[in-house]
């Protein structure tokens, strides 16, 4: 082949003579190769004369670095090099150099057209020597003409697509579309092809546009469900020498109902025991549907329907779950067998032609016997019987069945603790241990426990609810104590007390009270009002305490049921002293009333007693447990030594920190060597006394260091103790002022000193002066 270079300078030497007499031609060279202009002209006029408004370069030459893309030549240049050209404009300078004798353009660098096309420059011819304008400078174009340097691109490296199953052929799956950066309009760099490399022969692409379509029928997604399709896009409309891009389809097939479902095995076998629960599951069958999702939905039934067992399915697993809709009895019927239906809940119309979209199954179902616990024949009883009802009556009967053996009967006396009731360990007959009374409980809740003979862990236990029927006899007596009065001024005939009565007993028609007292009472009478109630009246007027502070009028009260109870109850009626108004004004106090209990005011005030007496007894106790705290000094007066304490040091002492030094005067806190009681050391350590430190050191570091010593010391008490340190501190100007080191006794010391000490020890000295004069004289 002839490289595009060679053509050029083919054509260049062929056609240089008629291009060399063209006037400051730009361009001239593209319209040597006969290159079209970009606007559709070919010359334009100017005062220059003839000239090329646009050069043609192709790109990624393959030439040298500097490519030689044109010449421009003015008339006012002749050849003695006092002609100069300029290049300005796009690129000038560094993508495109000029000669400035010759007029030769020359680009620097391989152009690329999909980065620019085109490149707008401007020419200029000035004199060498003065720089001036020759001309005027003239603007044309450098053109870059494409060549196929660009493959197919598509914008993703693999494609995923889906196509239903049983698709017709020639359908649509999905276009894919490459890209080219060549130039569109020239040439075929741009034109593509498209073929398909891999995926025959189940998909094709259309060659144009890409589009990928199924190429075989009958594509059955559960023989293969996907499919890698490789796609070509070649340049030049394919021809040889294009360039190409690949891509990957992944195609899947996409589920449509084609396939019923069927039952592996048309038999299934299901064991229950009797004591399953209704509602409960017994077993579980399963059908097969290779389709997927809501085309494997299934839907069980079972044919013709059953009173026993039921099917439903389970919408996760696509199982038949076999239910339990009444209960099971072994010892009634031991097999099932019933027929169940599958199918599917949706269906397609294109596949149901030809095909039964459902199956059937048959199940048996075996029962199995368990040792069950015995079942009351009803929960709870209620039994109803009479009170005062002599003990070993007959209550009523309680019966539990058991069909894997016989039963025997209890009472939990944990709900009879005082043994009311018994009950026959055979047959269940309840009766009475002792005579009931409605009035104390009207209901005996208990509970019957019935047990398996040959197996005393199956118990069964039921509630009887026994109810104590009334029987009348209790008597009516008064609903309440009365305190009743009547005034001496008072008259015959007039109202004292509005007397009724309650009773026990609950009578079926309510109840109906009777009142009467003895017909020969000379003071009072009795008026039933016939509502239970009944008015005690006065026969005479003219009462007086003096005669007879109190009366006692017994009533008698009876009721109307079978058999007719009554009781005498005794009214007391007080004598007192009224106003005008009938009012009680005073009543001998001999007459009052006793209470049958204590009254609230009462037995607050016996409680209040009671708590202070226990309060008394807590603070004796509390007195009796104080003990008095042991003085640290025992007396003030020591015979071994006779120190005169005082609350002044002096304002000139150093010692300001001295510390209260009574503790030296407590014999008992002395013995400095008493050892522990509760163990005896390996080695005794001897006492040690620490001197006092020189220098003046604080009398806290002293205490610090001897604190110290002490808590370290093993011989120590383990329990708290007293620790004295006999130092006063050091730096006084009166130095020490114990006796307890001095060889000499009181009556030989002399004390003048002490005035020479100054004004701090002005009251000592006066006080010691003082006394030893006395003891001279």
């Amino acid at each position: 082949m002839i490289t595009n270079q060679i053509l050029l300078l083919l054509m260049l030497s062929i056609l240089w003579p008629s291009a060399a007499a063209l006037p400051f031609t730009p361009g001239n060279i593209g319209n040597l190769f006969g290159m079209p202009e970009s606007d559709g002209r070919i010359l334009q006029r100017s005062k220059r004369g003839w000239m090329w408004n646009q050069f043609f370069l192709l790109e990624e030459y393959t030439g040298n670095d500097h490519q030689y893309v044109g010449k421009l030549h003015s008339n006012m240049d002749r050849g003695d090099g006092n002609v100069k050209y300029v290049l300005t404009g796009d690129g000038a300078g560094t993508l495109f150099l000029i000669d400035e004798k010759s007029g030769d353009i020359h680009a620097t660098k391989r152009l690329d057209r999909e980065e620019k096309a085109m490149y707008t420059l401007h020419a200029k011819v000035l004199d060498r020597n003065t720089n001036a304008e020759l001309e005027p400078d003239t603007e044309f174009n450098i053109k870059i003409h494409d060549i196929n340097d660009n493959a197919p691109k598509f914008a993703k490296d693999i494609y995923f697509a889906s196509v239903p199953e049983m698709s017709e052929v020639g359908t649509s799956v999905v276009t894919v579309t490459a890209t080219d950066a060549d130039d569109q309009t020239y040439g075929n760099s741009a034109k593509l092809v498209y073929s398909i490399l891999q995926g025959q022969p189940y998909f094709s692409v259309d060659s144009e546009n890409g589009t990928i379509k199924t190429a075989l029928s009958g594509m059955d997604r559960e023989v293969k469900e996907n499919y890698q399709v490789v796609i070509q896009a070649k340049d030049m409309a394919g021809q040889m020498g294009g360039l190409s891009g690949t891509t990957t389809v992944s195609i899947t097939l996409s589920d449509v109902n084609d396939s019923p479902p069927r039952f592996a095995n048309h038999s299934f076998r299901v064991t229950a025991v009797e004591s399953a629960e209704i509602g409960g599951a017994i077993g579980r069958i399963k059908a097969d549907d290779p389709d997927d999702g809501r085309n494997a939905e299934m839907e069980y039934s079972i044919v013709g329907g059953h009173d026993t067992f039921n099917i439903i399915t389970d919408q996760m697993t696509q199982e038949g779950i076999i239910v339990i809709k009444k209960a099971l009895d072994y010892e009634s019927k031991r097999d099932y067998e019933f027929r169940v239906e599958v199918k599917n809940t949706y269906l397609d119309a294109r596949f149901i032609h030809g095909l039964q979209f459902k199956d059937y199954a048959t199940v048996k179902v075996t029962v199995e016997d368990v040792d069950e616990s015995p079942v009351f024949t009803r929960n709870p009883y209620i039994i109803e019987v009479h009170e005062d009802t002599a003990a070993g009556s007959f209550v009523g009967v309680v019966s539990a069945r058991d069909p894997d053996a016989d039963n025997k009967y209890s009472i939990d006396r944990h709900t009879d603790l005082e043994r009311l009731f018994n009950i026959d360990s055979m047959n269940g007959t309840i009766t009475t241990l002792k005579a009931l009374d409605r009035e104390m409980s009207k209901w005996h809740n208990i509970s019957v426990v019935a047990t398996e003979i040959n197996n005393p862990r199956q118990t069964t236990r039921v509630p009887v609810f026994i109810k104590v029927l009334d029987v009348n006899d209790n008597a009516p007596e008064f609903a309440m104590s009365y305190d009743t009065f009547v005034c001496e001024s008072i008259k015959a005939g007039e109202l004292i007390q509005t007397i009724s009565a309650v009773d026990t007993d609950e009578p079926l028609v309510g109840h109906k009270f009777v009142f009467s007292i003895s017909a020969s009472n000379p003071n009072f009478s009795i008026e039933d009002r016939d509502d239970n109630t009944a008015n005690i009246l006065t026969r005479r007027g003219g009462f007086s305490r003096r005669e007879m502070s109190m009366y006692f009028l017994p009533v008698v009260i009876s009721d109307n049921d079978y058999p007719i109870q009554s009781s005498t109850s005794t009214l007391i009626v007080r004598v007192c002293a009224c106003d005008s108004q009938g009012k009680m004004q005073s009543c001998n106090p001999e007459v009052l009333p006793f209470s049958d209990g204590l009254t609230t005011g009462a037995l607050v005030a016996i409680l209040l007693c009671v708590i202070i007496l226990l309060m008394i007894v807590v603070l004796f106790a509390a007195l009796r447990r104080q003990r008095k705290k042991e003085p640290l000094i025992i007396s003030k007066e020591d015979v071994r030594d006779n120190v005169v304490s005082y609350n002044d040091e002096g304002g000139g002492e150093e010692d300001t920190q001295a510390f209260d030094i009574g503790t030296l005067r407590n014999p008992e806190v002395m013995d400095a060597n008493k050892l522990r009681r509760d163990i005896i050391p390996e080695m005794l350590f001897p006492f040690r006394r620490t001197s006092p430190i020189k220098d003046n050191t604080d009398v806290r570091d002293f205490i610090t260091g001897r604190l110290q010593e002490n808590d370290s010391d093993p011989t120590a008490p383990p329990y708290d103790s007293l620790a004295t340190y006999a130092y006063e501190g050091s730096g006084s100007l009166a130095e020490s002022l114990s006796s307890l080191e001095s060889g000499a006794t009181e009556g030989d010391q002399d004390y003048d000193y002490l005035s020479n000490w100054g004004p701090q020890f002005k009251k000592l000295a006066e006080m010691y002066i003082g006394k030893n004069s006395g003891l001279s004289s």
